[in-house]
């Protein structure tokens, strides 16, 4: 299907966004955030604060007002202009909800039971709620209502993905060709930035220790002290090997991503060389990279209204590519305009 409604039409359209939850490390910025940076030329950019999946699980209100506003000024300070890419807050829109109801009356609960990251969310709590069980047709929404044609995710958000193009299929098939079917980006390296504290496991933006990520705003001094005491693995050779050594695989890969320098080059270069000299090299490459970040995100807070004008006119913007598609969606159902 042609999507009509921009007029980067000859660019493909890429949506994504970050729930205001947990905390914010460099694994999201390393990992999805600064990949959208360098792509704002190449594609038509589409970027959402996701609060509507926050509160899927339990959120302090006022805990959950700021987390808004500290994801916004994160895509701000990262460098997504708002003159080249939309930046809003998913509620803001309400065809997001809308769309929502219309995919859940579309999606099998087979489907949404299969939902892996479902079960794992589910079986560390004892209560459940329904929309932690059907937020992936929340996050089809968020895809389908702007004719996505690449979702950047990870590999544990594929499945999600997956979901969403099988539910475009369907509607298309029952009532017209509605639906652009989106395909997944992943990106080759830094997509699974891995916890400091346990390198088995993705780095984690609700994990219970602060040993596990280094948090946007850390201090330098404890970004050095995280790095430092980062779980290494036996032997005392420092090459990129997931399998056999995860702890310095992952900080290689930390290393690369925030450095610039490729692995192999960096595997050369420390050599011979200990654990200690590299992981105090790792700190220093992390704490440069961030320091410009840092600086423009403390402008940004100080900025209050400049950042809430910002999200105004992008939820504008979106509402006006949203609610066409919600129009075409109705007439296609059925419902009486």
């Amino acid at each position: 299907m042609v999507r009509p409604d921009s007029p980067q039409a000859a660019k493909k359209r890429v949506f994504s966004g970050v729930a205001p939850s947990g905390t914010i490390h460099i694994g999201n910025l390393l990992g999805a955030i600064a990949n959208w940076v360098q792509n704002q030329e190449r594609y038509d950019n589409i970027f959402c604060v996701v609060d509507m999946h926050a509160i899927t699980t339990p959120q302090n209100p006022q805990t959950l007002r700021a987390k808004i506003i500290e994801v916004a000024n994160i895509y701000l300070a990262a460098g997504i202009d708002p003159q080249r890419s939309i930046i809003f807050i998913q509620s803001h829109v309400p065809a997001h909800a809308q769309l929502a109801w219309i995919l859940d009356c579309v999606a099998g609960m087979g489907q949404l039971e299969r939902m892996t990251q479902f079960k794992e969310k589910s079986a560390l709590r004892e209560e459940v709620s329904v929309g932690l069980f059907n937020y992936p047709a929340l996050m089809a929404a968020d895809i389908l209502l702007y004719d996505t044609d690449l979702v950047p995710v990870g590999e544990d958000q594929k499945q999600h993905v997956e979901l969403t193009r099988d539910l475009a299929q369907r509607f298309n098939s029952r009532f017209g060709e509605t639906f652009v079917i989106p395909e997944p980006d992943i990106p080759p390296v830094g997509a699974r930035v891995m916890g400091l504290d346990d390198p088995t496991k993705k780095m984690s933006k609700s994990a219970e220790s602060a040993a596990n990520y280094i948090a946007l705003t850390d201090e330098p001094n404890v970004i050095r002290d995280k790095i430092k005491r980062a779980v290494s693995d036996s032997g005392a050779e420092i090459i990129f090997n997931e399998e056999d050594k995860p702890g310095i695989s992952n900080l290689l890969t930390i290393h690369s991503l925030t450095s610039g320098r490729p692995i192999p080059e960096l595997e050369q270069a420390y050599r011979g060389q200990g654990y200690a000299a590299f992981k105090r090299d790792v700190a220093e490459a992390v704490v440069a990279y961030l320091a410009p970040f840092q600086e423009r995100y403390f402008e940004l807070v100080r900025d209050a209204e400049g950042t809430r004008r910002i999200l105004r006119d992008g939820a504008e913007r979106a509402a006006a590519i949203a609610d066409a598609k919600m129009r075409q969606v109705y007439e296609r159902l059925g419902f009486v305009a």
